[in-house]
């Protein structure tokens, strides 16, 4: 394995995660300009201080007593109520929600919706019955990035277990039940709209959850006209944090903005390692020709340009359709540059392929440090089912994993959380270590819930307006992230549900992601993104 540099690589890793605050960031909720590239603000640098000072993690377990890891799943559900509970009582304390005339949406630090420019006919419980809440997804069960499909059959069992528990009792005195349906666009763009607008105009749903920043970035616009909660994107761009423009539309992962950024800090912290040769260091990205890649290479470039050692740095990329069957000549061609670094900018069936190809083609024997994109963390991506043999092709790569505990690793048997959750899903026919996906899919259908049951408990009960509330006011622990991770929002202010990540090496004997050093959080300190197609940035 690769030498284990720990507290340094973070505190170079923090500063410049607080520099992608400033320069990948956007308009701030009140309107202000973000802070200058290459300007660390007198919060951030804070921020970075307290992540420094907080919780550190080892062998994929943390350490910090901010929370007391609960010892069972009747010890978490409590440990829920409560939060919830808090949320709630903010949330009337300072009178948010729909206003008398049914005309504003208020929440936290300036968040507001006019609900009059939503769409002729809008309804605010539409897709609601008194004893079924309708939410639909188009995700990808087939082709290149079906693995991503676990993640819906984890939040379906999440929500029957909750559903046939009372869960979602209204505060009306209606009890309901999800019915959440999801339907296969494999992972095209082009089959995504005809789905979100058949759930929009026929199934009448909820909400609508989408998977993936191309297919993301072409319907928000749409859902957020119609007044539809769009939440938990899955996938990392920077432009779901945009409670002005999109106030329907919430994310779910780290953005990608941030994990770009850690890859610079690195580069930064290794720099005279990476150009002892002739005086430059060559980083090589494989990049996704899609809007997903478009986002990490955008951030890396911004982030390139202002490091201290960018005259020392050459950055070349080959984009490849995410859909190509092989991955062969890209590869072949980025080992030609003989980089001393090598990044992922993309997802799917390419991650093991990439794993592969690079021990094949030599690269992982010479190039000094190769990182896997955060999207490629799950065993489904670097398990030795995946990569082939005794899975020695996996070991050594780097990941900026968005703080999610290794669900699949051995060394978590006995975190109470993934001993109940592998039971869980052993126990609606799924086995967890057939794919990363299913244990990460019990992320999103926790805060889902939590969020259905906070606005179900505002006044007025369950309505779409109450339910974006809940999520834009909230404040939780997952049970699936590290200690330290924080999860929640705080309206205008905070737009981003996850911020921290660990930086962790693939042990293929142990099967697992080894965290490095201590766990980064930044909680409120990323800037709002009112996203610009064009120039795939924010601004």
């Amino acid at each position: 394995m690769k030498s284990n540099r720990r507290n340094t690589r973070w505190a170079a890793a923090a500063t410049s995660m607080a520099l992608v605050a400033a320069a990948c960031g956007g308009d701030s909720g009140s309107g202000e300009q973000a802070e200058t590239a290459g300007t660390v603000g007198a919060e951030v640098q804070s921020g970075v201080k307290d992540a420094l000072s907080g919780s550190s993690t080892t062998g994929g377990t943390a350490t910090t007593a901010a929370v007391k890891e609960p010892a069972s799943i009747e010890d978490w559900e409590k440990l829920w109520a409560d939060e919830r509970a808090a949320v709630v009582k903010r949330i009337l304390a300072n009178k948010w929600g729909k206003s008398a005339d049914g005309k504003t949406l208020t929440g936290p630090e300036g968040f507001t919706v006019d609900l009059t420019k939503c769409a002729t006919g809008w309804s605010d419980t539409e897709g609601l019955t008194d004893t079924e809440i309708k939410i639909g997804q188009p995700t990808a069960l087939s082709g290149v990035a079906a693995d991503i499909g676990n993640n819906s059959k984890t939040v379906a069992a999440w929500f029957k277990y909750h559903s046939d528990k009372g869960s979602f009792k209204d505060s009306t005195g209606k009890t309901r039940k999800v019915n959440y349906f999801f339907k296969d666009d494999g992972y095209d763009v082009a089959r995504t709209i005809p789905l979100v607008d058949e759930m929009l105009d026929s199934d009448k749903v909820f909400a609508i959850w989408t998977v993936g920043t191309p297919s993301g970035l072409k319907v928000y616009d749409k859902i957020n006209q119609r007044c539809v909660p769009h939440p938990l994107v899955t996938g990392g761009s920077p432009a779901w944090g945009d409670p002005v423009n999109h106030p329907w539309t919430t994310g779910s992962w780290l953005s990608y903005n941030t994990e770009a950024v850690v890859w610079g800090a690195f580069i930064d912290e290794h720099i005279d390692e990476l150009t002892a040769g002739d005086g430059k260091a060559t980083v090589v990205g494989f990049v996704a020709n899609s809007d997903f890649g478009a986002t990490y290479e955008s951030a890396f470039k911004t982030v390139l340009a202002n490091s201290p050692n960018k005259a020392k740095i050459e950055f070349v990329t080959e984009k490849v359709e995410i859909t190509a069957p092989t991955v062969t000549d890209p590869m072949t061609n980025l080992a030609s540059k003989n980089p001393e670094v090598f990044i992922t900018m993309t997802g799917g069936t390419q991650c093991p392929q990439i794993i592969t190809e690079a021990a094949n083609n030599g690269m992982k024997d010479k190039v000094k440090y190769m990182f896997m994109s955060s999207v490629c963390k799950g065993a489904s991506s670097v398990g030795k089912d995946k990569v082939g043999g005794d899975g020695s092709a996996s070991n050594g790569w780097y990941i900026v994993g968005g703080g999610f505990k290794d669900f699949n690793a051995e060394a978590l048997s006995s975190d109470p959380f993934v001993a109940w959750g592998r039971k869980f899903l052993a126990d609606n026919g799924m086995d967890y270590k057939s794919s990363g996906a299913l244990g990460q899919g019990f992320y999103p259908g926790w805060i889902l819930s939590q969020s259905l049951i906070i606005a179900g408990e505002l006044p007025g009960g369950l309505t779409r307006s109450n339910f974006i509330l809940a999520q834009r006011a909230f404040e939780g622990t997952s049970p699936m992230h590290l200690k330290g991770i924080k999860i929640n929002m705080n309206g205008n202010k905070d737009a981003y549900f996850m911020e921290g990540s660990d930086l962790s090496i693939y042990d293929a004997a142990m099967q697992q992601w080894v965290v490095q050093g201590e766990v980064i959080e930044l909680s409120g300190k990323s800037a709002n993104c009112h996203w610009d197609a064009a120039a795939q940035a924010c601004r």
